[in-house]
């Protein structure tokens, strides 16, 4: 945990990987709160070695601003023989190059309670004082069933294990899309912090839980309610703008050995589906509550599309900086690029 004495701008890096759910987290409410310039990212090669999380991806092989191979280099910096591993999100403490914190509990609460004096103008309230007891006891049921509940299923070493906590999963997300079916957030009428929780699972359910990790009682796309909601905040910005899916089927399906031994990443599924109309405008709410989006994605943070095609960020970002160009319109492109992917992968 950073304290609020301890934040300074430009003194931290977010280090995540796209793959990672509880990473995703940290990006959402970075982006939606405008912390972009005050934290400065990371992002990690979504295959790992054997000395975990590395920075492959950048030039040279080195983070370009901690000057590390590997996030382990972080972590030692701080303790040898780190417990508990390497892990994200981490934020890193540049200055020292030591690794300040990997609470992945606590970061996004932190960004939205502590880093207040560095969110952009407009930024929403992620986490009302008012409604934080709601809210807890809402992401608690999904940390434990949900967020928690794929990875049990897809590790369980036994039947009944795997039963247990595959029923546990399904019943859990049957009541959150009967709590769904009339309101269109969580809690209140805008998104919090309990709708960024929900989302980081919803949107790896069909491309690798409901396979890779047989959660596979029904697709999340065969679920109306539940569909609809996590597409309207794939198309709200801040949400489908930092998900790459193409990182997160290589991690899941390569980096997982043991349960996909063969390390082949299927095609599927097709994606065109997330930038459908969702009609949850309908149920009322306000995304932002008494503020605004946030602006276009960084041009350095922009998520790649596969083939060098326009990615979802570039369209989303039609919205806010040509607000007079038609919503359907823009829907057209947004499945047009998203229907080129799919048919034209990249090699």
């Amino acid at each position: 945990m950073l304290g609020r004495d301890l934040v300074e701008a430009g003194r931290y890096r977010l280090v995540v990987s796209r793959a990672c759910p509880w990473a995703n987290r940290a990006l959402i409410s970075r982006r939606l709160l405008g912390l972009e310039e005050a934290i400065s990212l990371a992002v990690t090669d979504p295959i790992q070695d054997e000395r975990s999380w590395r920075f492959t991806l950048d030039e040279g092989g080195r983070d370009p601003v901690l000057g590390i191979r590997f996030l382990s280099e972080a972590y030692d910096a701080r303790e040898t023989g780190y417990p508990g591993g390497v892990s994200v999100p981490a934020i890193v403490d540049i200055p020292t190059g030591k690794l300040a914190t990997n609470d992945f509990q606590r970061i996004t609460l932190d960004f939205a309670t502590e880093w207040t004096s560095l969110h952009r103008e407009g930024a929403p309230d992620l986490y009302p004082e008012k409604l934080r007891g709601e809210i807890d006891e809402v992401m608690d049921a999904v940390y434990q069933d949900v967020n928690n509940g794929v990875y049990r299923a897809g590790f369980a070493t036994n039947q009944q294990t795997y039963d247990e906590v595959a029923r546990r999963l399904f019943a859990r997300l049957d009541q959150l899309s009967e709590r769904l079916s009339t309101r269109r957030y969580l809690v209140g009428d805008t998104i919090t912090e309990a709708d960024i929780r929900l989302f980081t699972t919803l949107v790896r359910f069909d491309a690798v839980y409901h396979g890779h990790f047989k959660c596979n009682r029904n697709k999340l796309s065969e679920d109306p309610v539940l569909w609809a909601y996590a597409r309207d905040l794939f198309q709200t910005p801040g949400f489908g703008d930092t998900v790459d899916f193409d990182h997160i089927k290589r991690h899941y399906y390569q980096v997982h050995a043991d349960i996909n031994p063969t390390r082949i990443v299927p095609l599927g599924p097709d994606l065109s589906g997330w930038l459908t109309p969702h009609h949850r405008e309908q149920l009322g709410g306000r995304p932002f509550g008494d503020g605004t989006a946030p602006g276009p994605v960084p041009a350095t943070e922009q998520v790649p599309a596969p083939g060098g095609q326009p990615h979802v960020g570039w369209v989303v970002s039609l919205f806010l900086d040509h607000p007079g160009v038609g919503r359907a319109w823009l829907l057209i492109v947004l499945v047009s690029v998203f229907d080129f992917h799919v048919r034209f992968p990249s090699g």
